[in-house]
């Protein structure tokens, strides 16, 4: 397996368990609804753009805070 196929594992993955659609995704961590899509269809994303990506699906995201 491709470091590339790898990364399309990890986000499909990602989608998966968040729940999330493709374009939320893109949104959310490429700054471009059409980023999943495109990865489907053979898109690939320089390294230092999957690599920020990969670092943003790890992190833990903070906790929202709640009003008082």
């Amino acid at each position: 397996m491709t470091e590339i196929e790898r990364f399309r594992e990890t986000v499909e993955k990602f989608i998966a368990s968040k729940g999330m659609t493709p374009t939320q995704f893109g949104r959310e961590y490429a700054a471009d609804p059409l980023f999943v899509f495109q990865l489907r269809d053979g898109r690939e994303p320089r390294t230092p753009t999957r690599q920020r990506i990969l670092e943003a699906i790890a992190a833990p995201k903070p906790e929202k805070e709640q009003a008082a």
